[in-house]
């Protein structure tokens, strides 16, 4: 259950805990019998912008984020235990243990069953410096009590068995193997082991090959007990919740555990200041070339920190940053990334590229070192300063409007020493000066405090001396924070009760309406505009040209550059995203409700004024051949375009055909700035298409102005849509794809079903997929495959209908190690055979319908979700009655029905089979 999250950071792989019985752990039948009192024994210890701290007597940490405007709650469980906290013989010890979490306890012995069933969006996480583990679900009185009940009972009472770390550490393992396939994050890794020789940071989350399949039971107890206590662990609870309930079942839950008896070691290693420039050579199987080069910095609390974060963004912004400029618009490179660790202890700022074909990457390396050799003897512009700030400050004034995301964010400031350090960094961001930024280029830029890295592929000491962690005590002091900002209102996401609030109408141009004015947390708006274009003979031979026709708008205008248009949308505190495909194109915007008005002055510009720079086509068609060149080689894309091809009856030239990887090349590389100009000049036009509004806005503005721009602008070439089908005649096959020198394999299989989601079979094969493979890890699938035999890391099924045409498709992914590719072969067609042959039980019947409709009610709670939804609406001509429909049909599903659909569907004589993998590795 690791995951790639983290703010503006790299790769990050995550943990779980084990438990063990020791003397201040109570019986499941006496644990929670202490305290009931309602908020009793929990001290108030300061709140700050509408978060409130709490402490219990045994030490644990709570924080109350209360916002009205979700409809969810979020629960989030931090525990201060990662790789930097593992001793000798423990590496990758704290992330087997986040997956061993999730085994189970006596009183919870199914746990990701008994979230499934109550919707919940869940995972556990595991980075250097701790653990975390959450759960986002419908808002109501038991929901948040079963997840604190849930997350206090498997702090301390896991199921910690030889059985299961058996099956376990074969998952763990598969995506380690998963991880070795990418030369870019082994690269970062190899970087980061060689830039710390003695701390902790040096080694990755996942750990040590060796030490994962080899770690005793005992001494995953023995860390389970030492690190999962009370006093060592932070506990979140945001969203739409009743504060007093919440006081009572914490202290019920978490209050009844006694407090440690033990004392915490608290880690000491400190990396010496580096005194020399070290190399790392990647040498494996792949297809593009990589460069990179890494530099020791402070802690994330240290005042540095946040002057180094706006160096980054400086250097790898798109397009103003400077190694963008000196590597990409130069063509040596197709891409450039950075990442500023904000850490407990000192981190690193880290910086890679990947090559453009044709170029040496020693070259290439070379420039890279050339560009930040300049910043850190000439230092940066204030403009540089203050475009950054503004873009880091709109991030995270739009991430700062999501409760459920900052209750899971603060697991990282939290992490760092002290959770007030979230605010303390936008007051310092505020702050930062152009002198600021240049110091700390200076201080920690030079040649000796850095390791490079390459893949493929000073002479006079100076060091840099990293400072310590501050004292956070005095540091932060009585800090009081800001104004709360607005909550929004408490929004009621039943399918009915949406559609009775939702306006539609239609613009005088054609294009049909949808909105849905209520109160949001920070007063923001969903805004989404799809146009719709050309039919199936005008775009033959147009798909790649129709790929790259969004992003180009957002390449200049006849008013603003590129880097014009980003500052703009900066200064607004917005977002404005632009996609597109043959057919159709999407305009999407995210702002607050007082800047709707100047942003849609910025839409139209955009819309209207376009000015296609060829340079720009010409950066994001490397860019785009670059990425599909990585998977001419990759298990993983080579297997679900083999499998998409095999069910897509279109031939070549269709908008809907399905290309190779290497034709996919082909196509981009013949795209020109014509083809581009040409769908824009005679198909968009503003007369078909879907305008929904969702959030904090007024309709009387909003819907004329839109109506206003798109007034006039007529598509010269008819629109008819593109008709999606099945070809009847299609048969199954099996196919393996070998590719040598990857550790991970891939296996995808496929078929069509001809079937729209409003026909009669579609909930219970909806219902049907949900308990064979849909589910997850509680599916029958991920049962067998990944918790039973610990084959597999990701295993699971998916099935979708088309709401136009008769077009649906089933399909069953896992990946695993090349050598157990036959087991998970032999694994997923028994189970789909017992499916089919004998059935599923009520007990499944009824954990399916409960956490699949919640599922959809917390989809729901989403503002662009939801406007997706109202969008796909109009398309089909329907209202949200039928989602209504559909839920009240999955509702009243026997087993007997779902059974019929899935042997009336699920042929295997139908499926297309591909596994990609080194088979050939002994």
């Amino acid at each position: 259950m690791s995951k790639c999250l983290i703010q503006r950071h790299a790769w990050r792989l995550f943990v779980l805990f084990v438990a063990s019985f020791a003397i201040n752990q109570c019986s499941t039948s006496t644990l929670y019998a202490a305290e009931e009192s309602k908020g009793k024994g929990m001290k108030k210890i300061t709140s700050i912008e509408g978060i409130t701290e709490y402490r219990l007597k045994n030490g644990l940490s709570v924080l109350l984020f209360p916002d009205s405007s979700k409809p969810t709650v979020t629960v989030n469980l931090t525990v201060f235990v990662g790789s930097r906290h593992e001793g000798y013989g423990e590496a990758g010890m704290a992330h087997l243990l986040e997956h061993m979490l999730f085994k189970g306890t006596p009183s919870h012995p199914h746990v990701p069953k008994a979230l499934q069933e109550r919707g919940a969006q869940f995972n556990g996480t595991t980075w250097l410096d701790r653990t975390n583990y959450y759960e986002t679900m419908p808002a109501s009185n038991g929901n948040l009590e079963f997840a604190i009940r849930l997350e206090a009972d498997r702090m301390i009472n896991s199921n910690v068995l030889g059985k299961d770390l058996k099956s376990e550490m074969t998952v763990v393992r598969n995506e380690f193997e998963r991880g070795e396939n990418s030369p870019s994050r082994i690269l970062s890794q190899r970087m980061m082991s060689t830039a710390y020789q003695w701390h902790n940071y040096g080694k990755s989350t996942i750990g040590n090959r060796a030490d994962i399949e080899r770690v005793p039971i005992k001494n995953l107890k023995r860390f389970y007990k030492k690190h999962y206590q009370t006093d060592n662990a932070m506990l979140v609870v945001a969203g739409k919740f009743d504060q007093t309930k919440a006081k009572e079942y914490i202290v019920k839950y978490f209050g009844s555990i006694k407090k440690p008896t033990r004392k915490l070691d608290q880690t000491y290693t400190e990396e010496p200041a580096q005194d020399g420039e070290r190399m790392v050579t990647l040498r494996r199987v792949g297809e593009v070339a990589i460069v990179g080069s890494l530099y020791h910095i402070p802690a994330g609390a240290h005042p540095d920190y946040v002057a180094i974060d706006v160096l980054e963004s400086i250097l790898t912004s798109a397009p103003s940053g400077r190694l963008y400029k000196g590597l990409v618009e130069t063509k040596r490179a197709t891409s450039i990334r950075g990442a500023a660790y904000s850490l407990h202890d000192p981190g690193v700022l880290r910086f890679m590229a990947e090559v453009s074909k044709g170029n040496d990457p020693h070259v290439v390396l070379e420039t890279l070192l050339e560009l930040l050799n300049v910043v850190q003897t000439k230092g940066v512009t204030k403009d540089e300063v203050e475009r950054a700030k503004r873009k880091l400050l709109k991030q995270r004034e739009l991430q700062a409007n999501n409760s459920g995301r900052i209750a899971v964010g603060l697991s990282e400031w939290a992490a760092m020493g002290d959770w007030r350090l979230y605010f303390l960094y936008r007051d310092r961001l505020e702050k930062v000066t152009a002198d600021d930024v240049s110091q700390v280029a200076k201080k920690y830029l030079t040649s000796n405090n850095r390791t490079v890295g390459l893949f493929i592929p000073t002479e006079k000491p100076d060091r840099a001396t990293v400072p310590p962690t501050p004292d956070l005590a005095n540091m932060i002091g009585e800090y009081k924070g800001r104004k709360v900002v607005s909550t929004g209102e408490a929004f009621d996401v039943d399918a009915n009760k949406i559609e009775a609030r939702t306006k539609r109408s239609k613009l005088s141009t054609g294009v049909q309406v949808a909105t849905l004015e209520k109160k949001t947390r920070g007063e923001m708006l969903v805004l989404r505009l799809t146009l719709r274009f050309g039919n199936r003979k005008s775009l033959h031979g147009m798909s790649q040209a129709s790929t790259f026709l969004g992003p180009m708008f957002l390449r200049g205008t006849k008013k603003y550059t590129r880097q014009q248009l980003q500052d703009e949308l900066d200064k607004l505190q917005a977002r404005l995203s632009i996609s597109s495909s043959a057919g159709e194109i999407t305009f999407g915007i995210q702002c607050k409700r007082e800047k709707i008005a100047e942003v849609l002055n910025l839409l139209e510009e955009v819309m209207q004024h376009p000015t296609f720079p060829k340079e720009e086509l010409s950066i994001l068609k490397r860019a785009s051949v670059a990425s599909r060149e990585q998977q001419l080689k990759d298990p993983q894309a080579l297997a679900t375009t083999a499998v998409r091809r095999k069910i897509s009856p279109y031939p070549k030239g269709d908008p809907l055909y399905q290309p190779t990887i290497q034709e996919s090349i082909e196509e981009i590389n013949k795209v020109t700035i014509d083809d581009v100009t040409s769908l824009y000049n005679n198909y968009l036009g503003g007369q078909h298409g879907e305008l929904v509004v969702v959030g904090d806005f007024d309709t009387k503005e909003v819907v004329p102005r839109v109506e206003k721009m798109l007034a006039g602008w007529n598509a010269k070439q008819p629109y008819v849509r593109i008709e999606a089908k099945v070809d009847p005649k299609a048969k199954g096959s099996v196919e393996d794809i070998l590719t040598p020198g990857k550790a991970n394999a891939t296996y995808f299989a496929a078929m069509a079903i001809p079937m729209r989601d409003d026909a009669a079979d579609y909930p219970a094969l909806v219902i049907g997929n949900f308990i064979f493979g849909g589910a997850s890890i509680s599916s029958r699938l991920g049962d067998r495959v990944r918790q039973k035999e610990g084959l597999s890391y990701g295993v699971g099924s998916g099935f979708n209908a088309s709401s136009l045409d008769q077009r649906g498709s089933f399909y069953l992914y896992a990946i695993t190690n090349p050598q157990n590719m036959p087991k998970v072969k032999v694994a997923i067609l028994e189970e789909l055979d017992k499916i089919l042959k004998k059935g599923i039980t009520e007990k499944e019947l009824a954990f399916a319908k409960k956490g699949y409709l919640q599922k959809m009610q917390v989809s729901r709670s989403q503002d662009s979700t939801l406007a997706a939804l109202l969008a796909g609406t109009i398309q089909a001509k329907r209202t949200m009655q039928q989602t209504a429909n559909l839920e009240n049909a999955i509702q009243s599903l026997t087993k007997e029905q779902v059974q019929a659909a899935l042997n009336k569907y699920l042929l295997k004589e139908k499926l297309n089979i591909i596994a990609a993998g080194d088979f050939k590795k002994k």
